[in-house]
């Protein structure tokens, strides 16, 4: 059996409706990554935000004006110069994992 014009129309017809329907799908699913690549941005530029004020929150709180009356009021006094120690770490010389660093 030979397929006859009409046939090779609606045959070319359904291929088309079928690619149609697949760009379309496509572009929505397009539109709609965007749309939460959008959404997570923004969130990431809110968190960024509020990490900066935790930030300025620590280095407020950890400043002498604030810990220098706490430690008043809890009975401690500012240490002088000769009673504060430095302490040297030497991160080159220490053992790395089980092996002893090799």
């Amino acid at each position: 059996m030979t397929l006859k014009g009409r046939h090779w129309f609606l045959l070319w017809l359904l291929l088309f409706l079928a690619t149609a329907a697949t760009v379309v799908a496509r572009q929505g699913d397009a539109l709609r990554t965007a749309r939460r690549v959008n959404r997570l941005r923004e969130e990431r530029v809110t968190l960024e935000g509020a990490r900066e004020e935790l930030r300025r929150q620590i280095r407020t709180a950890t400043g002498r004006s604030v810990l220098v009356p706490l430690m008043e009021r809890a009975g401690f006094h500012l240490p002088a110069d000769s009673e504060n120690t430095l302490i040297r770490v030497d991160t080159l010389g220490a053992p790395r994992g089980r092996r002893g660093g090799r």
